[in-house]
């Protein structure tokens, strides 16, 4: 049998590598590191405006999508006023994903968001965001330094999706953002939250065979088994398009 494709969801930044600077397509190796890991195929995507108008020319390629990390969502995409720590949007990349996430679950294909990746699930759901956690919270324990992941427990709900694919119902997340859920997306439902601020940290569509929103980052997590479980749910689908 084949290995599983899947789509990883990637950002368009200005890069400094070797003698360039210059426009990249890119995603930290750490998400294709853990998709080959699972024995997947990594499949980098590039936002690309005529398959936000046409999904189905490359879901039908696809046997897992997975909503990467990376910049803020623009506010304009869930309905919201500009907001001033909301920086770096990249209203292209929502177009490209918010589509791919329509279609993928109409479809039933595997879908895994990780951070941004979980907001953007909830807001293709209909739901929307907290522009800046820290507004709410009164500290950006989430994101205590740029660039450094910080580690806070989680808990899941009993018989959840995130449970099953954390092999329990608490474990401790490396976690880097300063958005998070608002109102909860339709059919979405809230299944991990955290244990010092009850900020939701994962979300579900239990209707579907594999469609998770983890807040935190299981890339960087060897020991993690939550995007294992998603390509072994990518591989059972392998048959179907065989």
């Amino acid at each position: 049998m084949r290995r599983p494709v899947i789509g990883l969801c990637a950002a368009v930044e200005d890069v400094s590598y070797r003698v360039w600077n210059d426009a990249a397509v890119m995603l930290p190796r750490a998400y294709a590191d853990a998709v080959q890991r699972a024995d997947g195929l990594a499949l980098l995507l590039a936002p690309d405006d005529a398959v936000a108008e046409r999904p189905d020319e490359l879901l039908d390629l696809l046997d897992g999508v997975l909503l990467a990390g990376g910049s803020d969502i623009d506010p304009l995409t869930y309905g919201a006023p500009p907001h001033p720590s909301v920086t770096g949007t990249d209203p292209a990349r929502d177009r490209f994903e918010v589509a791919l996430a329509h279609l993928a679950l109409e479809r039933d294909l595997p879908l895994l968001g990780i951070c941004r990746g979980m907001q953007l699930l909830n807001v293709a759901a209909g739901g929307t965001l907290v522009p800046h956690l820290p507004d709410v919270l009164g500290s950006d324990r989430h994101r205590l330094e740029p660039g450094v992941f910080c580690a806070h427990e989680v808990r899941l709900e009993p018989g959840s999706l995130a449970a099953e694919a954390i092999g329990g119902q608490r474990t401790t997340v490396k976690s880097h953002h300063h958005q998070g859920a608002g109102e909860i997306g339709e059919g979405l439902v809230a299944t991990g939250f955290s244990v010092e601020d009850d900020i939701v940290e994962a979300v579900e569509l239990p209707e579907r065979r594999f469609a998770l929103g983890a807040l935190w980052h299981p890339e960087v997590d060897v020991r993690s088994r939550v995007i294992g479980r998603f390509v072994d749910a990518a591989r059972a689908r392998v048959p179907e398009r065989v």
